[in-house]
Parts: C-alpha cells; structure tokens; sequence
C-alpha cells in the first residue's frame, strides 16, 4: 500500500505509531518499524541524553527508518532538537508549539519534518516554514487534544495545504485507515492500539484497562484552563472534574496530575494515575504484537478499498 507519505518515509505501509510520552520508547518504536510502518521515540520531558540512548537502542534491533517526536514546550527541546541532528534520525515529528526555529537546522540535515497540527491555520503556518507532512489530530485523540473531530479536521486539512496530510484520532483498524485515505490523508498515525502490543514497555494494568474500556469510557480534563487532556475515567478523573467545578486554580490542577501518567505506565496504578488513551479505546479487545496490528489493518484497509467499487 504505496502513498505519498511511504515514498517520503522510506517505508512499507502508510501507519505511524505516535509518539506517546512514557510509552514510545526503542523497543516499540523498533518494533513498528521492523513491521513495515514507522515507529517513534517519543521524547516527552525526558532529557536529550536519554533520546540519545533511545535512538541508539531502536538502531540495535532494526534498521528500517524510525523516527523521534520532539515536544517543543519540554525544557530539553532544544538539545533534543541538535540530538535528532548528531544521531542522523530522518524523521522528526513535533507537538506542543511550532518547530520553526529549529526548521533550518533540520532541513540541512536532510530530515523529514511532520509537526502534529489541530487547526487548519496551524497546518497553513507550518506548511509556510517548510514542514513535508502534517498530522491532522482530531480531538478523538488520547492525550493532550484539541477541539475539531478527526472527521472535520482531515479533509479540511487537505484542502488547505499541497503537502501530505496524516490522520489520527480516533483510528484503530483498516476501517479506521480506509477512511482516513478517502477523507484525503495520506497516512495514518495510531496511538492507542499500540499502547497494547506485546513490545510496548507499558504496565499490564494499563493494558488490560485500555482492553476493558468501553465506548463511554473516555474523560477530558483541563478545558476549563485551556489545556484538554483525554484518559480514560477513574479515581484521579473523577477528582480532577469536581475541583475544577470548584473553579481551582491551573496551578492546583496540575499539582494533582504531576507524575500521574507515568504512575499508570510504569506502575500500573490505573486508579489515580493518568491512563491516557482515545476515544476508540472501546474497540480494542486483545494484545498483539505490533507486527500482528499493522498486517492486520492493512489486510482489512485493503480488501475494504478494493471492494469500495461495488458501492457505486
């Protein structure tokens, strides 16, 4: 399943795991990419010492291209933007802020730039400072969201610019990779169902509760100061919601959620950690290898494509 994004990458399918803090480490990351898509390292808060390690530790069980996302709000931006660079990586995606001071510097390494974008003006900017690809997020997404549907956002997205789009949001099988090809992406991105293969380094806790989440299982935290995070419900939701129906402060609420995510990937404590994940979460029922996952998206994308012409 050739695309204009697999010619870009270098790489077999049109599926890329997201870059998911605490989750996205070499060994999924290496994983992915032995499988024909392109896995990420997410760099998160961690420092550039530890990206590099990473990376050095993706190159030892793959040699298919991978990538690093780099959260431009972390306090180790910077040196994890000149790491990318000294350790050769080809991709870079980037969330949390626009990667437009570090534009040139990647450019000239010959790396593939992909920032994560909610909005069709940011997609315009950053298609104006050079990007390759964007990733339109619909707010279906776990983690830190934005507001329109993947849905809305794609094919808006599309219209907008003349470089790739990739989808994510709310996209877990072939039905999920059909769909986002037909609304005009090129690719797609996939977090949730990764945080369940057999190589992702994730608490079995964590696991078995993404497996049991229903269809209404998903919370958002945060919209009242400006910062929705998607996870799904628990003791630590719950908590969250009736303080800032209190009206708490920003400051308060964070102070609740600090080291909360890592508490649920690490520890496996799914009560009051932070268990983020999107909203298709309820249609993913069993652990697999990543292998296993992305054969079969791809096997049910394409006999979904190739039957599409009996509809009209």
């Amino acid at each position: 399943m050739q695309t204009d994004i697999t010619k870009l990458l270098g790489v077999e399918y049109p599926i890329i795991q997201g870059g998911m803090a605490w989750v996205a480490e070499h060994n999924l990351a290496a994983a992915v990419s032995a499988a024909g898509g392109l896995g990420l390292i997410g760099g998160a808060n961690a420092p550039a010492d530890v990206i590099r390690n990473e990376i050095r530790g993706a190159r030892k069980l793959t040699d298919k291209p991978f990538g690093v996302n780099v959260m431009l709000m972390s306090p180790h931006a910077e040196e994890i933007a000149k790491v990318v660079v000294e350790e050769g990586i080809k991709v870079v995606t980037t969330g949390a802020g626009s990667p437009e001071k570090y534009m040139k510097m990647w450019k000239e390494a010959g790396i593939v730039v992909i920032p994560v974008v909610a909005s069709v003006a940011l997609a315009r900017r950053m298609e104006r400072c050079g990007a390759d690809a964007v990733v339109a997020e619909g707010t279906e997404s776990g983690g830190h969201i934005g507001e329109a549907t993947t849905m809305t956002l794609v094919p808006q997205v599309a219209d907008a610019i003349d470089i790739p789009v990739i989808a994510a949001g709310g996209i877990a099988d072939g039905r999920g990779l059909a769909a986002a090809l037909m609304l005009g992406a090129k690719a797609v991105q996939i977090g949730t169902r990764f945080v369940v293969a057999n190589e992702s380094i994730v608490h079995e806790n964590y696991k078995d509760r993404v497996i049991a989440a229903k269809d209404i299982d998903s919370a958002v935290t945060g919209r009242s100061h400006g910062h929705p995070v998607r996870c799904l419900r628990n003791a630590m939701t719950r908590e969250y919601t009736k303080l800032e129906a209190e009206g708490k402060s920003f400051e308060e609420l964070e102070y609740l959620t600090l080291g909360t995510l890592r508490k649920a990937v690490m520890e496996g404590d799914t009560v009051n950690g932070t268990v983020m994940a999107g909203q298709i979460a309820g249609l993913i029922n069993k652990k697999q290898s990543a292998k296993e996952i992305i054969d079969e998206i791809i096997a049910e994308a394409g006999n979904l494509l190739k039957n599409a012409g009996s509809l009209v």
